[in-house]
């Protein structure tokens, strides 16, 4: 009795199992198939006006969640003193170049001071596209 109810459950079991794997497989084969009947036929340029469109949904999302018209002073006060704060770093950077050192130990604080720079640049990017919203 327990030996025809143990091979009764394998027999569901195995049976749900291959069930599972056909409708899984089919619904692979739907989905690419699909997949394939969306595409434009011109390729990476058919897509540009869905990529684009992509690609605005998030910009909106984002500034939706950052309501920089609503902290739009708190916003410009990070910018001013992270501003601040990066010039303080260039000065410290600069300062602190040993002239003794070898060639690639000043290279190395230069390198820092052109990032520093290079984030002075971005704050103001920053800073125009918050005057901008």
């Amino acid at each position: 009795m327990h030996e025809d109810l143990w091979k009764i459950g394998g027999v569901l079991v195995i049976s749900i199992f291959i069930i599972y794997l056909i409708i899984n497989i089919f619904m692979v084969k739907q989905r690419n198939v699909e997949g394939l009947e969306n595409q434009n036929a011109t390729g990476e340029a058919g897509l540009a006006a869905s990529y684009a469109a992509a690609i605005k949904a998030k910009t909106v999302q984002l500034q939706d969640g950052l309501l920089i018209t609503k902290y739009r002073k708190d916003y410009e006060n990070i910018i001013i003193n992270m501003d601040d704060y990066v010039n303080a770093l260039m000065l410290k950077t600069l300062l602190d170049i040993d002239s003794n050192a070898d060639t690639k130990t000043v290279i190395g604080s230069l390198a820092q001071l052109n990032t520093l720079s290079s984030a002075k640049k971005s704050l103001n990017e920053t800073m125009v596209f918050i005057d901008k919203q």
